[in-house]
């Protein structure tokens, strides 16, 4: 899957950030709703000269909800991003690069437990914004795993962690290089174009490579299973699976 979807797309240069902590902002502002939704919060505290922990550590509750406001759940939200600042502050004294070298499955419990940040925030925080090459699930990796036979529809958000973090370390043995491609789905920012591992390059791909594969062709109400890159991996008994194949 690793390999056709990146031929048929490229490079996805996620996460599209100037700063670790933008991405990790980035990672709350985009819970239950569209990036897009999150990237006008984002541009909102940029202008606002906020996107620091020194802003954010002055910055009033109110305001910084009217920033984010849309992003949806704004309340909740702030609080979270608050939550987040204050444990950075006490856990490693404001500093996400001490934060970065935890070890992590010690980051990821701390991480866990910040109100407001679960498995998908935490693993996203991990691997964008820390480095730590982690399988972040999200909808649309269930959605085309589950369609392609590979998950159960109600599986645990670890058992798919564990099987997509296997299928990648495996691919990694198997070739000396991930594949590059010429076609680019996002403009690379500052963040997309910082050096990392091969294995964190390789799961940074596979979740911006679900993303586009699950927005464009493994639709939740129409997918379009004969157009997509996927077609010869999708097995005929789970073709009945798919709704319009």
């Amino acid at each position: 899957m690793f390999q056709a979807l990146l031929d048929a797309f490229g490079p996805q240069h996620w996460w599209p950030a100037r700063t670790p902590l933008e991405v990790i902002i980035g990672s709350i502002l985009v819970q239950n709703t569209a990036w897009a939704n999150a990237e006008k919060a984002l541009h909102r505290l940029r202008s606002a000269r906020a996107l620091s922990l020194r802003a954010m550590r002055s910055l009033p509750l109110f305001e910084l909800e009217q920033l984010i406001r849309p992003a949806g759940f704004f309340r909740q939200k702030s609080r979270t991003i608050q939550s987040f600042v204050a444990f950075i502050d006490r856990e490693y004294a404001g500093s996400l690069d001490a934060m970065a070298r935890q070890h992590t499955n010690v980051l990821r419990l701390q991480l866990l437990g910040i109100c407001g940040v679960g498995p998908e925030t935490a693993d996203s925080i991990l691997l964008y914004a820390a480095q730590h090459p982690v399988f972040v699930v999200d909808a649309y990796a269930r959605r085309v795993l589950f369609r392609h036979g590979l998950i159960a529809e109600d599986a645990s958000y670890e058992d798919v962690q564990k099987l997509g973090s296997a299928a990648l370390a495996d691919y990694l043995v198997a070739v000396s290089h991930p594949p590059t491609h010429n076609l680019d789905s996002h403009t690379p920012t500052p963040m997309s174009r910082k050096t990392k591992s091969q294995a964190v390059e390789a799961f940074n791909e596979m979740h911006g490579l679900l993303v586009a594969i699950g927005k464009r062709f493994c639709r939740k109400a129409a997918p379009d299973c004969n157009n997509c890159p996927l077609l010869a991996l999708l097995p005929l008994s789970a073709r009945a699976r798919v709704p319009g194949i």
